[in-house]
């Protein structure tokens, strides 16, 4: 056990992908080295299968073998966790170390579509129970994302030059993209830059995919088993340079990525631009009594959205309907951890995060009509500011007992300027009004609490059982977008259901009680464990559950009666506070099966895992939650040579959400193989997804609005599921030099 606990495992020690030469050993001083009390749960990409990772343009896919994780379905690199089936603002996502959120009124730029999967070298997923230290503003866990860590000689006479290339083909799409790394070391300083880029064509369904519901939904498939708005195209780009002195890390990173576009089957509009820039200084000290983190960064994110040409529309001398958003992330972090005694530390930190953004809406046309002459301000100047500070304290008190307290208070303040329609009619302009003479300010305070004791009973068998509290304020989306007129409100959907929403002046902030225990046991194996496995039950009950209801007629003109009892059609919803339950269990397991002189070391991984979340107010379903799930491995490795043969098990989704007229699914099988084999600086990756072109529709893939005229709140039917993706042949080819 080492004093790094608050720190990735492989942080100055090791590459979880790439292994420096012998003559290249890291030399950062290693600290005293004292009992770790709590460490968090991960899973570390040195689990990951290098053909997922290359193959991948999706980087939130690497965490569907993490057991608690779903993904909400969206474009081809944004999927979107959930955590115990809360997502997107609700899940804590830092990338190397940096808060950001999504700036768009659909969340097509969420978090972790700003690093590319070739550029991660760690990933750590906290689920539920969350210390205070890696939490904040979130209800489910936290999802920490880090590129490599600088490696540097290890004499002073030492230099040295390494990297990496690799490209991937998907014969499903035909995606295709290739990624380099390179990095120039001395014994006190390192460069590194990585690039990566990454296109594809829209994807396929199985050929005998079928949509759902009348013939009236199967109008969908316009071109066959074409899935349509899939399309993407993607570039990123990172250049980090590093400092050590002594027992101190200077780092400098900077990152740009460039999508020209990403198409979005389950959302009205499409990304048609959108860049980002990232910026961060990170200081680092690690010393025999404690270790120091500080942090200042800037995000910055240029947004365009548009219909795509799956969904094209004219109005008149103009194509389609122009959105624009930017943002900018500003924030401040500084940590401490002491070592007070033997057996007892504390964590001390604050936070300061600044988030500005404007959202707006060009006219359309040069007349007075649906979209124009006037510019539509959907979020103007709006303004989310954090102040956090925490403690927490870590204690062992005998060889079988440790136990975790932390305490954290937030204050969160948000404000936003007045706003405008397209044009002075009334669809626009009695909404307008009213918020426009309403106050927008708002300031909540957040408590949080995190309480963890654990039980090692024998060497091979642990307990736990925890207790958080935890705070979230909404989004400025949910909080300030203002108009109901259809047309308006579908474009705010960050849920991908295809209605339309309209945000809530007056949303309290959502408290999350949580108690979760988890049961770990293995053999007693000392040199091999041949088995463990894991089960882990919870509960949480929030108060003030930001959820939707029907947009009362009362509320707006552009509310209608009908609105209120339609069953299957998109409606438009506002976002209101109620009381939810989400109660469920995750498993995780494997076994060692024995080897073969002549077939080689065989083992068997499994997860699986079920939620069921309830709004206690209305008795409704809550919204995209994963029915009963499973995934099982078989590996085999001999010599150069790795296999796996995955088969991932889902129940049918029959608990949908009634208020937002969600569609349930049927349950499916899918088989996927994947195999490797390396040479010295050579890995040779390729597999099968899908291998039996099963069709399927995904429980979150959302609803399917990939093709047609888009616009209008009901202008495409409602009741097609987006499908699942057919058959795809992968392979990769990776150089080490």
């Amino acid at each position: 056990m080492n004093f790094r606990r608050k720190l990735p495992a492989c942080l100055f020690t090791c590459s979880a992908l790439t292994q420096p030469a012998d003559a290249l050993a890291l030399s950062y001083p290693e600290p005293e080295v004292r009992q770790v009390i709590i460490e968090p749960p991960e899973t570390s990409l040195a689990t990951v299968t290098r053909a997922r990772r290359v193959t991948q343009t999706d980087t939130a896919r690497l965490l569907q073998d993490y057991p608690g994780v779903s993904l909400y379905g969206a474009g081809g690199t944004s999927s979107i966790p959930a955590l115990h089936g809360l997502a997107d603002e609700r899940v804590r996502i830092q990338i190397d170390g940096i808060d950001l959120m999504s700036s768009c009124p659909n969340h097509m730029n969420p978090p972790l579509s700003l690093m590319a999967p070739a550029h991660i070298d760690r990933i750590s997923v906290m689920a539920g129970i969350t210390p205070v230290s890696y939490g904040g503003d979130s209800l489910g866990g936290t999802i920490q994302v880090d590129s490599a860590t600088p490696e540097f000689a290890q004499t002073e006479e030492d230099t040295f030059t390494q990297g990496s290339a690799e490209t991937f083909y998907r014969s499903n799409g035909h995606a295709r993209g290739a990624n380099i790394t390179a990095t120039y070391a001395t014994p006190s300083f390192n460069l590194t830059y990585n690039g990566s880029i990454a296109k594809s064509e829209n994807i396929h369904a199985a050929s005998d995919f079928k949509p759902a519901g009348n013939a009236a939904t199967a109008r969908a498939w316009l071109d066959g088993d074409v899935i349509g708005s899939t399309a993407f195209q993607t570039g990123n780009q990172q250049l980090a340079m590093a400092l050590k002195a002594d027992k101190q890390l200077f780092e400098f990173k900077a990152g740009l990525q460039d999508v020209p576009y990403e198409q979005f089957p389950n959302q009205r509009m499409d990304l048609l631009h959108n860049q980002g820039k990232q910026f961060s200084l990170h200081y680092l000290a690690r010393f025999d009594w404690a270790e120091l983190d500080a942090r200042l960064f800037e995000q910055l994110s240029n947004h365009s959205m548009n219909f795509g040409p799956d969904k094209q529309v004219q109005y008149g001398s103009a194509v389609g309907m122009p959105m624009e958003t930017e943002g900018r992330t500003r924030g401040i972090s500084f940590k401490t951890i002491l070592q007070l005694t033997e057996k007892l530390s504390a964590t001390t930190g604050v936070e300061l995060l600044n988030y500005r953004l404007n959202d707006w809406w060009p006219p359309a046309t040069s007349t007075v009509g649906g979209m124009g002459p006037d510019t539509f301000q959907n979020i103007h100047n709006g303004q989310r500011n954090r102040y956090a500070a925490y403690a927490e304290w870590d204690k062992s008190w005998d060889s079988h007992w440790t136990s975790q307290l932390g305490l954290r208070s937030e204050m969160v303040s948000m404000n936003t300027d007045q706003v405008q329609g397209y044009s002075a009619m009334p669809m626009y302009a009695s909404d307008a009004a009213q918020f426009n003479t309403s106050d927008h300010q708002r300031t909540d305070h957040h408590l949080d609490l995190t309480g963890l004791l654990r039980y090692a009973a024998t060497e091979s068998s642990a307990f736990d059982i925890a207790y958080a509290q935890k705070t979230r304020s909404p989004s400025l989306y949910e909080r300030y977008t203002w108009s109901a007129s259809g047309m308006a409100a579908a474009m705010n959907n960050i849920a991908g259901d295809g209605n339309g929403y309209v945000g809530n002046l007056y949303l309290k902030p959502e408290i999350a009680h949580t108690v979760s225990a988890s049961w770990e046991h293995h053999d007693r194996e000392e040199d091999h464990q041949r088995w463990q496995f894991k089960l882990s039950p919870y509960i949480t009950y929030v108060t003030d559950f930001i959820d939707a209801q029907r947009c009362p007629p009362g509320y707006s003109s552009n509310c209608s009666a009908a609105n209120l009892t339609a069953g299957n059609a998109f409606v438009t919803l506002q976002y209101v506070n109620q009381n939810a339950r989400l109660a469920g269990f995750d498993g995780s397991g494997s076994v060692y099966l024995g080897r073969s002189d002549q077939a080689g070391d065989f083992n068997l991984d499994g997860l699986f895992g079920y939620t069921r979340g309830i709004n206690l107010d209305t008795h409704d379903n809550l919204y995209h939650i994963m029915p009963l799930n499973a995934r099982l491995a078989l590996n085999r490795t001999q010599g150069r040579w790795s296999n796996t043969l995955e088969w991932e098990l889902v129940a049918a989704k029959t608990q949908v959400s009634a208020v937002r007229n969600e569609m349930p699914t049927a349950g499916y099988g899918l088989l996927n193989l994947r195999s490797t084999y390396k040479w010295k600086n050579m890995q040779l990756d390729f597999g099968m997804d899908n291998l039996l072109n099963r069709s399927y529709a995904a429980p979150l893939g959302g609803a399917y609005l990939g093709q047609g005229k888009t616009m209008g709140l009901n202008s495409v039917p409602w009741g097609v599921p987006v499908p699942g993706p057919g058959r795809s042949f992968n392979s990769a080819i990776s150089v080490q030099f």
